[in-house]
């Protein structure tokens, strides 16, 4: 009686691999891309252009991080030396021969405010607040410069897996689609289908993760900045207290 069985699920267990043999499917892009109904090919459409956008901010920002970093450090010492002699002048000349230095806009802002406000007969508190207020406009200004970009990035990062998702739920459904139509539930019946929510859902990793680890970089780095900014306003607040003490109030 046993031998009967055995027989039996030999011969069911060689139908089920002869099934598999004869229905290979092509794991390559093009095969899976051709495999893809209308709705998974608009989702990697647009995973793709979200991709596409996070890598131009990220470039864009890494550039312009890198080239503010590098003039900061040497804009730093020639205007701190420019100061010491006294030379307002000298010290905003070179805050513009660093236009890319997020300090050098900042300090800009006040020296000229400064100057301005320092050829008037003004009492010399008006002067240092018209000052600082300058410094506050400029630093909100270079800070929402330095964000430009950060926040679509951390809407691709956050929205992407999403999106991803909903290519993979179509994917299954293509996948019953398919059994359904064809009235088997083999490999061939549901290929398309799995090829659908794998692709659709790698594709969506592959766009988030990048985005949220860089979103995550370059807002520490833009915190770093605005750190660097309020030392340089506090320092030059600084100076011009000890520079209106020296000077004696006209009358």
């Amino acid at each position: 009686m046993l031998a009967p069985n055995a027989l039996h699920v030999a011969h069911h267990f060689s139908a089920i691999a002869a099934m598999f043999q004869d229905q290979q499917i092509a794991w390559d892009p093009i095969s899976m891309w051709k495999s893809m109904n209308w709705a998974a090919r608009a989702v990697v459409v647009i995973l793709f252009i979200m991709s596409g956008w996070s890598i131009g901010v990220m470039i864009d920002r890494w550039m312009a991080f890198s080239a503010a970093r590098k003039q900061s450090r040497a804009f730093a010492p020639a205007v701190a030396g420019a100061l010491r002699e006294g030379k307002i002048d000298e010290a905003i000349r070179v805050a513009e021969r660093n236009k890319k230095s997020h300090l050098a806009k900042v300090v800009t802002a006040g020296l000229q405010e400064f100057r301005a406000h320092g050829e008037s007969n003004e009492l010399p508190g008006e002067t240092i607040e018209a000052s600082k207020r300058a410094l506050e406009r400029a630093e909100a200004i270079v800070h929402a410069e330095l964000k430009r970009g950060l926040g679509g990035l951390a809407t691709i990062g956050s929205t992407a897996p999403f999106v991803g998702l909903f290519g993979t739920v179509m994917g299954i459904l293509h996948a019953f689609q398919g059994i359904s139509e064809q009235k088997a539930t083999g490999l061939g019946a549901v290929a398309g289908g799995i090829a659908e929510a794998l692709v659709t859902t790698a594709v969506g990793l592959f766009v988030a993760i990048p985005a949220v680890m860089f979103f995550n970089y370059f807002t520490n780095r833009v915190e770093a900045f605005d750190v660097e900014m309020d030392n340089s306003s506090s320092e030059l607040i600084d100076y011009f207290l000890k520079r209106r003490a020296r000077t004696p109030v006209a009358r």
